[in-house]
């Protein structure tokens, strides 16, 4: 989990350790959007694209997926990382997230960098620490080390 906050251009620098993974990926374009309309996604091109497909191939999942695919279009726009690894934001999604003067938190998660605005990070830190033993055991018992 990495601190960030847009500037006043609406960019979030992106942690090094991030900027090495994109910067090493064949396809510099980035896709930044929401599926929910709360959390921040930056896609690698070539990922955002195997969601599209996936939404393609899923027919049976027709209803949720036109809704994701409407958020995401709605809200999305491609970007790429400048030389100081930073990636600008649409002032649609930074408005509709709120994300302008506050404390964002990234995190790498399924091949994307998720963006929580500090709200949503208090709620997922918050449901985090109602984690029970039982829950820990389930986990251990289906292969977590």
């Amino acid at each position: 989990m990495y601190p960030g906050k847009l500037d006043d251009r609406g960019r979030v620098k992106v942690p090094a350790k991030f900027q090495q993974y994109l910067g090493d990926l064949p396809e510099k374009i980035l896709y930044v959007t929401s599926l929910d309309r709360r959390i921040a996604l930056i896609y690698p091109i070539a990922v955002w694209r195997e969601n599209e497909k996936f939404f393609a191939e899923h027919r049976e999942l027709t209803k949720i997926s036109a809704k994701v695919m409407f958020n995401a279009a709605e809200l999305g726009s491609e970007a790429e990382m400048d030389a100081q690894g930073r990636v600008t934001f649409s002032p649609e999604i930074r408005r509709e997230l709120k994300l302008e003067g506050v404390n964002l938190h990234l995190y790498f998660s399924n091949n994307r960098i998720e963006v929580l605005s500090q709200e949503i990070y208090e709620e997922r830190r918050k449901a985090a620490m109602e984690l029970s033993e039982d829950d820990l055991a389930t986990l251990e018992a289906n292969g977590l080390n």
